[in-house]
């Protein structure tokens, strides 16, 4: 995997798509999830130590007391330790949505555990990413061999800026070997679906390339 010993970080509630669906996990919740959304200051969370990431072909988790598991494709950002954008890869953040929905506060339970994370499978260099809609983001989900999810958004969907996360990620804290931050979802399965033992994941985005893992 193209890490080394970069801390991961991720950044939620950066699409309007992603904004709804954390607002239907909980109802009790969603004023702050659109607050969020409208801030200055964005939802940032460490997400796992480079050890514990999934490369391209491995395997990722659901929770054994998660009855309703998603992925989350992100572009991720590639930061050098004086804070600047240096690449870019892709991510998943696999996410217990069930468990977050149950409380806010759970969400350490819900996005970080053993194999709550994949990166790859290469770091493509910041000034050959497309840009807006060229940047495009796709999900796809195959069970037993077929297509059971596919959705699509763009890096021109977001409501944030790369820059300000990064920014605000760096306030405050220092990251000696860098860092890689995913930038959150605007892909997110419909309510009813959740992921199933076996089922392949395949996150595709514009200029970076494929990442594919299996579910256990």
């Amino acid at each position: 995997m193209p890490i080394d010993q970069q801390e991961v970080w991720a950044a939620g509630v950066t699409y309007l798509r992603s904004r709804e669906a954390r607002e239907r996990e909980s109802e009790g919740a969603a004023k702050f999830y659109d607050l969020v959304y409208k801030a200055q200051r964005p939802e940032l969370f460490f997400k796992s130590p480079p050890a514990k990431v999934a490369s391209f072909g491995q395997k990722v988790r659901i929770r054994k007391d998660s009855k309703w598991s998603v992925p989350e494709p992100e572009l991720t950002l590639v930061v050098s330790p004086a804070g600047k954008i240096v690449g870019f890869t892709i991510g998943n953040d696999m996410s217990a949505r069930d468990i977050e929905g149950e409380n806010p506060l759970y969400l350490p339970q819900a996005k970080m555990y053993s194999g709550a994370c994949a990166i790859g499978p290469v770091v493509t260099l910041a000034r050959f990413l497309p840009q807006g809609e060229a940047c495009s983001i796709h999900l796809q989900i195959h069970r037993a061999g077929a297509q059971v999810f596919e959705g699509k958004t763009s890096l021109a969907s977001m409501a944030r800026k790369l820059e300000d996360l990064v920014s605000w990620l760096f306030k405050e804290n220092d990251f000696p070997d860098g860092a890689f931050l995913l930038t959150g979802t605007g892909v997110v399965p419909p309510d009813q679906f959740t992921l199933h033992s076996g089922d392949v994941i395949r996150i595709e985005i514009a200029g970076i390339g494929v990442l594919e893992n299996t579910v256990e």
